[in-house]
């Protein structure tokens, strides 16, 4: 079996120089682009959270993107935890938690 077609789902934490910088909008975009479903969202800690499912190669790109963000985001950490896949369709951006 190709494992390169394998669903996979992921909940990650980015940290950095992350808010105030379109991160989340940049994520909706390149998770858009990639067909992947989902969720982003600023943490209260200053983090951002998203969520990501799709193919493993579409979810494993969309992971080593995050290390780089939009042009003016300072990456230091991304952290993916396996998640169980989202319960609603699309990409979208919820409330900060």
């Amino acid at each position: 079996m190709d494992q390169g077609n394998a669903h996979k789902s992921v909940i990650v934490r980015i940290e950095g120089r992350v808010q105030g910088v379109w991160y989340r909008g940049w994520t909706v975009d390149e998770a858009t682009r990639r067909n992947l479903q989902g969720w982003v969202r600023n943490r209260a800690d200053g983090s951002v959270e998203a969520q990501f499912a799709g193919s493993k190669d579409a979810v494993d790109a969309m992971l080593e993107a995050c290390w780089k963000g939009p042009t003016a985001a300072r990456v230091s950490k991304v952290t993916p935890t396996p998640a169980p896949p989202p319960t609603e369709p699309g990409f979208q951006t919820l409330p900060t938690q």
